[in-house]
């Protein structure tokens, strides 16, 4: 521990508090003392203490009481009790209500007195380190909660997202099925992206017609131009061949397929082409 420590030395015999801070002059840490448990009370209110050296046998309080007191309030302080009577229920009773580190007997070796005080010192550092340890692991544990749960919002979000446009899809292709004229939809590399009943009916005398075909093999090179054209300017554009054959309405694909592809639309009359 640093010259920050802090030991408070708590008895009734005056004697015994100005032995206890000869002892601990040449030591690191500072040295407080108290006269009665209510006096080292007080001090712990205003002194951030590390080490709290009591007489059990006080006239207002005991040591074991007072002890009692701290460790529902400081829990950290590191607790020893010094007294010159050592029966087992004095013991007991210090151990189950004062929770203490150390029960050391008057009159004391000085040497093993200041080693003990350091180990003391010690534990406060390892108990101090552990609780900032268990905060952090709870900290690190709610943080990942809560990503967790952000996870399986975002989750539940897209997978509304994709059912949601599973559903779009479902539709679209239910209107373009229903439409009652072909419809071939035709990508920039020029290949039949989508045909509806219609456009499959009118193409039924290519066998080799079906999605994923190139358009080139079944469109003439003036509608394959069109289509081009409708891409590059992304103008739509009407293709009337003849009075006999059907009209063609290109349109190119917009938003965020814009240059993608074109939608053809056969109108009326449709014949071969």
């Amino acid at each position: 521990m640093s010259h920050d420590a802090c030991i408070l030395c708590v008895d009734d015999e005056i004697g015994i508090l100005h032995s206890l801070k000869r002892l601990l002059r040449k030591e690191i840490y500072r040295v407080l003392t108290a006269s009665s448990g209510q006096e080292a009370l007080t001090i712990l209110e205003s002194e951030h203490v590390h080490v709290i050296i009591s007489d059990e046998r006080m006239p207002d309080m005991t040591g074991t009481e007072l002890f009692s007191v701290i460790l529902k309030k400081w829990p950290d302080i590191i607790r020893i009790i010094l007294t010159g009577y050592a029966d087992v229920d004095t013991i007991s009773d210090a151990i189950n209500k004062g929770h203490i580190y150390k029960f050391i007997l008057k009159p004391w070796n000085d040497q093993n007195l200041r080693l003990e005080i350091r180990q003391a010192l010690d534990q406060y550092a390892l108990t101090r380190t552990n609780r900032k340890l268990q905060q952090t692991i709870l900290e690190q544990n709610q943080i990942l909660k809560n990503s967790n749960a952000n996870l399986e919002r975002a989750v539940r979000e897209r997978t509304r997202e994709l059912k949601l446009q599973n559903h779009a899809l479902e539709l679209s292709r239910t209107v373009l099925e229903a439409l009652p004229l072909p419809v071939l939809g035709i990508s920039s590399e020029g290949v039949v992206a989508v045909a509806n009943e219609n456009a499959m009916a009118f193409f039924s005398d290519e066998p080799e017609f079906a999605p994923g075909a190139e358009a080139k093999r079944f469109l003439s090179p003036q509608i394959i131009q069109a289509i081009a054209l409708a891409i590059q300017e992304n103008a739509p554009r009407v293709i009337r061949p003849s009075p006999e054959k059907p009209a063609i309405s290109v349109t190119p694909l917009r938003g965020r397929f814009l240059g993608a592809g074109a939608v053809l639309l056969f109108t009326p009359p449709i014949k071969n082409l």
